[in-house]
C-alpha cells in the first residue's frame, strides 16, 4: 500500500494492492502500522459504518467538533464514489480548500481524513457501498455539515447525474453561514488533538 497526503493538509489517499486469481481477489484494504506512520498516530477505533446507495446519492459534507472530532477511513468494497475532503478548520491556511479522489472497488483506493475536516462522497453507481472506520462513535449534538452545493466551495460533483441530497443535507448552511454560526472547528483545536493523539 502507498500513501500520500492530498491537497487538503491532514487528508490521505491510500493506493491499495489487490491479489487475485481464479478463485477472485483479495485486497488488504487497512494496515494500522501503515497508516500510523503515515498520519504520526494510531488510528483510535470506535465505530464502523457501512452505507449502500444508489447512483447519484450525495452524502455529506459532514464532520464533528473538536475535541474529540471523528477521524474517517474511507473504503468502497463495491460500486465507485467521488469521495471529498473539505477544510472547515477556522484558522487553516487551506480553509475552504478541497481535494477528490474516486473509490472504485476495481482499483481498490482508501481516503484517510482527520478530525476537523469535512467529509462527503457521491455515489457514482447503483448499489454503491462504502465502508469506513471512525474514531469515535456517533454523538448527533456534535456532529453538523456544510451544504454540498455551497457555490462558494465549488465542490466537483458530476454533472451528468441527478443528485439527490437527504433533508437534513439540504437544509445544511453554507461554510460562510456556519462560520458565523460559530460551529466549525478551529485549527487551534484540531492542532491540539493531533498533539495529543501523537502522545498516545
Amino acid at each position: 500500500m502507498e500513501i500520500s497526503e492530498l491537497a487538503v493538509p491532514d487528508s490521505y489517499v491510500i493506493d491499495l494492492v489487490p491479489h487475485g486469481d481464479t478463485r477472485g481477489r483479495f485486497t488488504e484494504w487497512y494496515r494500522a502500522d501503515a497508516l500510523s506512520q503515515a498520519v504520526g498516530h494510531p488510528l483510535p477505533l470506535a465505530q464502523a459504518n457501512h452505507s449502500v446507495s444508489a447512483r447519484g446519492v450525495l452524502r455529506g459534507v459532514h464532520f464533528a467538533l473538536v475535541p474529540p472530532g471523528q477521524a474517517k477511513y474511507i473504503y468502497c468494497p463495491a460500486g465507485r464514489v467521488l469521495d471529498v475532503v473539505v477544510d472547515v478548520r477556522v484558522g487553516s491556511p487551506t480553509f475552504g480548500v478541497h481535494d477528490s479522489v474516486v473509490l472504485d472497488s476495481d482499483q481498490p483506493r482508501a481516503v484517510y481524513l482527520s478530525e476537523g475536516l469535512g467529509h462527503a462522497f457521491v455515489a457514482l453507481d447503483d448499489h454503491t457501498s462504502v465502508t469506513y472506520l471512525v474514531s469515535s462513535g456517533y454523538d448527533p449534538t456534535r456532529e453538523f455539515g456544510i451544504h454540498p452545493m455551497d457555490p462558494d466551495l465549488a465542490l466537483p460533483w458530476p454533472t451528468d447525474v441527478q443528485l439527490e441530497l437527504s433533508a437534513k443535507d439540504q437544509a445544511a448552511p453554507t461554510l460562510a453561514e456556519a462560520r458565523e454560526q460559530g460551529l466549525l472547528p478551529t485549527m487551534e483545536q484540531c492542532a491540539e488533538r493531533y498533539a495529543q493523539l501523537r502522545q498516545v
